[in-house]
């Protein structure tokens, strides 16, 4: 197996690649998202051509949507497969006092869990009691039963809820692109602080939603990101020193801060030219995840429950606070309203809530705090404020003077008293800073990062380093011991890369772990991935049997990384390598020399030195002579040549080393947290199509469902109409009377479960009823002015007749005169004829001699008087006729049968009652009309054509008049053995105005003899010149006098 970065392609797999990526390229609509993947709610940002950075809006209209998914049951029951209605966001949220047990919120604190063991699963519980939280037996993870479904229905996985979470956001995000558009990249935040079982999860999840993600970029670097899309840092290369900046973040599920560098850097662009990009590098992050806006959420719900169990009613009830605890649909309504209070408290010094029916039918309950009371209650999270900036600053090795400010990011970050421990704790208001959304520079910063990874878009270059958040290393066994070697700390940059050297000469495993302390039913180094090789045997074999390596000198290296993808480490590539001793000389070294790619060193001489031997050698006879002329003894007589030739054969055998490297080939298979089988994933995808496909059946339904409702309604209006009145008997509507009104009654009973064949089956029952009725009524309104519209295009076309008509008796007068007019030409030519041919040897001999007949004639002049007399002489043919015989039958016969056609139905009308079905219909008069208008047309176009004049022939070429006197006279019968048009050109027959030649510089180097018939022929030319131009200024004149 080649090593990255040196594999080699094939030209047909390169152009194959090419040729896919452009195709694919060029027939996509490039569109990315950025998704912030919070606790409580998800936003997304979209990055398309024409749509840069935008929220993605929810089908409410709202920028962000809550974190939830609920299955509201069918009222078909439960059943392997009747799939139960998804509801998302807050329409979930709204129905989980009615449905706890099937409404999936805040998934995130859960995802990525053992089930086993766990104080985070505990606490989800006893928040959602409802919910029945059973382990998925494949991976030993949380999953949820849902009381949608039967028994014997596989448990859902917390990455399969949140798949369908995901997939409802990239609906709405494909509705925002527009039609046509497809998102499959994306960019999704998670906290500094997950591990790797959890951002596989998040991987897995969006694998199930049919998202590809890009990249995992953590909260804190996502706000600076976008906190470094507007602004310019210092640049370190010219000396000036960083921004430091701390982002803390406190969301409703965890509290963070990340310290971040921030400044410019001059690299090098493309050929001699440099560019400065900046860079946002984490230096250090911090967390506590038990400081959030849910932690404060459940201070306020305690304290309600609390307040509630002492009220008389509940006492005498004989309920404790544990059994309202545990009542689902009043911890739902509880924990509802007391995200309310605690948002309402950071803006209000107090606030109240009023419940009704709250555990019990008759049990009423008022609530009300003040801002020191819950201020009170959650004094001992005040305290866990600074421990995340403390862990931050720890990592990074600075102090808080090193920080230029602290940027503020969440929702829970707006609570009064966490802002004062951050002011605090900094010391200055004036370093706390507002200055990003709160809400929505992560998502921002995600979608930046995806426009910027995706090579269809181009931003500004922004390089950012994330981390890893943990410490990670290897572990192996050797010897019966474990090894154990640390490779990278929590502040190791991404993409960092590392060589570890293993004592190994066989096939062997070794684990890459994740130090992560205190995570339920895990060991401190956490493993995250098992390398397995297969090779590595016969590889050293190898490098013994062919390369002469001995087991001392060879070494087993593995380059290791952290991905760029997840920030996990993995491995790059790995090799087994030795330094091989070989002889010189040898074959290998032989074919070089041959081809001259030896050594310069020993015995291969300089090529300087061969020079005189080269010169030597370029004659056959020299070279033999040269040879021949000493004998063989006589060319080692020479002690220091012997001398020299013992040293190039001690050189010979001299031994030289390499290096013989080759590639391992190994197997990863991720440790830990166990991957799904194939056969599971598979379940899961097509239990997630059956409930899209589920989705789509059951909007269709709804759309039937409404049409037949609103069909309902508009009925009633339509039997009080008179104009259905009207075309209709009383019978028929009392029968339509009836028909709604056991439809109406059906709808809001046994209906509304009905499929959607069913109420389609009564839709067109009932559209059956009153669709004749409605259609008779419009074909009445319609009917009076489509006989008028025809009637008028009958008149049209009568007009249209009798002009045709009219014409053609005119034509055929104007061809009886020119029939007349031709016979009398004819008998005049005729005795003309006879008068000329009488004397012909007359006209013969007094024919006058043209000197100029061999001369173009001109363009420009006049016919002779003879020539027009003689035109005028001959009889006008008459003009083209404008309409046939051919075009009057057409008119008449389609005006004829039309009319035929109109009063046979107007008739046949005249005999129905308004209640019976038209025997014309409006669409027939319109249809009459349009045959009508067409035969009009057609020959209107007939007529145009054969009366539109021709198109003007285009105009002659310029003829070129001969030069009449110089031309001739100048050079007539002169033989020179220069080309006279050449010399000459420019100098006659144009009408003056060339430039003349400079003959002097011409005849300069010519014979005497021939020098002399040019000149002679030269002043002839300019001679004939000037009578040219006067030629040429007449003919001018004509021109002129033509276009006037």
């Amino acid at each position: 197996m080649q090593p990255h970065g040196r594999r080699r392609f094939s030209g047909l797999a390169v152009t194959v690649s090419l040729l896919v990526l452009f195709t694919s390229t060029a027939s996509a609509v490039s569109a990315v998202l950025g998704i912030d993947f919070g606790t409580e709610y998800i936003k997304a940002a979209l990055v398309k051509p024409g749509i840069p950075l935008e929220i993605v809006l929810t089908k409410d209209s709202k920028r962000k949507e809550t974190a939830a998914v609920a299955f509201k049951p069918s009222k078909s029951g439960s059943g392997p497969k009747i799939f139960p209605e998804r509801i998302y966001g807050g329409d979930a949220l709204a129905l989980s006092a009615r449905f706890p047990g099937d409404v999936y919120p805040n998934l995130k604190t859960v995802l990525g869990q053992y089930f086993e063991n766990n104080d985070r699963v505990s606490e989800y519980q006893q928040r959602f009691p409802e919910l029945r939280i059973v382990e998925a037996k494949e991976r030993g993870t949380v999953g949820f039963s849902s009381r949608c479904f039967d028994e014997m229905e596989d448990p859902f996985l917390v990455e399969e809820l949140l798949a369908m979470e995901l997939k409802n956001i990239r609906a709405n995000a494909v509705a925002m692109a527009g039609k046509g558009s497809t998102i499959k990249d994306v960019v999704i935040t998670v906290p500094p602080s997950y591990t790797a079982m959890e951002k596989r999860a998040v991987t897995m999840a969006a694998d199930l939603a049919g998202l590809r993600v890009l990249s995992l970029i953590s909260d804190g670097l996502a706000v600076g990101l976008n906190y470094a899309t507007s602004r310019t840092f210092p640049t370190v290369n010219e000396g000036s020193k960083p921004e430091i900046h701390l982002v803390y973040d406190m969301g409703a599920g965890s509290a963070s801060a990340t310290i971040l560098r921030f400044q410019g850097k001059v690299v090098k662009d493309i050929g001699k030219f440099n560019k400065t990009v900046q860079e946002v590098q984490i230096m250090g992050a911090g967390w506590e995840k038990t400081l959030s806006g849910d932690a404060l959420n459940q201070v306020i719900v305690d304290d309600m429950v609390e307040k509630f169990a002492a009220t008389s009613r509940i006492k005498t009830l004989g309920k404790e606070a544990k059994d309202i605890k545990g009542h689902g649909r009043t911890m739902a309504k509880l924990w509802k309203e007391s995200e309310r209070l605690r948002q309402v408290l950071s803006a209000n010094s107090e606030t109240q809530a009023s419940f009704e029916g709250l555990f019990h039918d008759d049990a009423n309950f008022k609530y009300k705090i003040t801002r020191a009371d819950f201020e009170k209650l959650a004094s001992r999270y005040a305290e866990k404020v600074k421990a995340p900036i403390n862990m931050a600053l720890e990592a990074a090795k600075l102090s808080l003077s090193d920080l230029e400010s602290v940027i503020l990011h969440g929702g829970a970050v707006r609570t009064p008293f966490v802002q004062k421990e951050l002011e605090a704790i900094v010391g200055s208001a004036d370093k706390i800073r507002t200055n990003v959304n709160a809400d929505e520079a992560a998502v921002f910063g995600a979608a930046f990062k995806a426009a910027g990874i995706n090579p269809s878009f181009r931003v500004k270059e922004i390089r950012t380093l994330d981390t890893s958040g943990y410490s990670s290393g290897a572990s192996w066994t050797a010897d019966g011991k474990e090894r154990q070697q640390k490779l990278f700390t929590q502040t190791s940059a991404i993409g960092a890369e590392k060589q570890v050297s293993f004592n190994f000469l066989d096939d062997f495993t070794f684990t890459l772990y994740q130090q992560v302390p205190g995570i339920p039913g895990c060991p401190p180094d956490n493993p995250i991935l098992q390398i397995r090789t297969s090779n590595l045997t016969a590889s050293v074999k190898k490098l013994e049997d062919s390369f002469g390596c001995v087991a001392a000198d060879i070494s087993t290296k593995f380059a290791i990384r952290l991905s760029p993808y997840d920030g996990l480490p993995e491995v790059v590539r790995g090799s087994v390598s030795c330094e091989a001793t070989e002889k010189k000389g040898g074959v290998v070294d032989g074919m070089k020399d041959l081809f001259g790619f030896g050594s310069k060193k020993g015995d291969q001489k300089p090529l300087a030195d061969d020079l005189d031997d080269l010169d030597a050698s370029s004659s056959p006879t020299t070279t033999e002579a040269t040879t021949t002329s000493l004998p063989e003894e006589s060319q080692n007589s020479d002690p220091k040549a012997s001398e020299k030739e013992k040293k190039v054969d001690d050189k010979a055998k001299e031994i030289k080393k390499r290096t013989e490297i080759i590639y391992i080939e190994f197997t990863s298979e991720p440790a830990g947290l166990p991957r799904l089988t194939l056969e599971a994933l598979q379940r899961i995808k097509e239990r997630l199509s059956a409930f899209d496909a589920s989705d789509r059946t059951r909007i269709k339904r709804d759309e039937t469902l409404n049409t037949l409702e609103a069909f309902s309604y508009k009925a009633r209006d339509l039997l009080e109409d008179e104009g259905f009145i009207a075309v209709s008997t009383e019978t028929l509507r009392t029968t339509i009377e009836q028909k709604f009104k056991d439809a109406s009654d059906w709808l809001y009973g046994d209906g509304a479960d009905a499929s959607r064949e069913t109420l389609k089956e009564r839709l067109d029952e009932l559209r059956g009823l009153v669709d004749p009725v409605q259609k008779r009524k419009d074909e009445a309104a319609k009917r009076p002015d489509a006989i008028k519209s025809l009637q008028e295009a009958l008149d049209q076309v009568k007009a249209m007749v009798d002009m045709v008509q009219q014409q053609r008796e005119a034509q055929v007068i104007a061809e009886e005169q020119a029939s007349s007019a031709a016979s009398s030409a004819s008998l005049a030519a005729s005795e003309s004829e006879s008068s000329s041919t009488s004397s012909p040897s007359l006209s013969t001999s007094t024919a006058p001699v043209d000197d100029f007949a061999d001369l173009d004639d001109d363009a420009y002049a006049t016919s002779s008087t003879g020539s027009s007399s003689t035109v005028s002489s001959t009889p006008q043919p008459p003009p083209p006729p404008m309409y046939s015989e051919a075009d009057l039958t057409a008119l008449t016969s389609t005006r004829d049968s039309v009319q035929s056609w109109l009063d046979a139905k107007l008739a046949e009308q005249d005999k129905l009652s308004p209640s019976d079905d038209p025997a014309i219909l409006s669409s027939d008069l319109t249809a009459k009309s349009k045959e009508l208008n067409k035969v009009v047309m057609d020959l209107l176009q007939k007529q145009m054509k054969r009366t539109s004049p021709p198109p003007p022939p285009p105009p002659p070429p310029p003829k070129k008049e001969k030069n009449k006197a110089g031309g001739a006279k100048g050079g007539k019968g002169k033989k020179v053995k220069v080309d006279m048009e050449d010399v000459l050109k420019g100098q006659g027959g144009k009408g003056g105005g060339a430039k003349e030649l400079n003959i002097e510089d011409l005849l300069k180097d010519m014979p005497e003899g021939e020098r002399e018939e040019i000149e002679r022929a030269v002043r002839a030319g300019r001679a004939g010149a000037k009578t040219g131009e006067e030629e040429g200024e007449k003919a001018k004149g004509n021109v002129d006098h033509e276009e006037l």
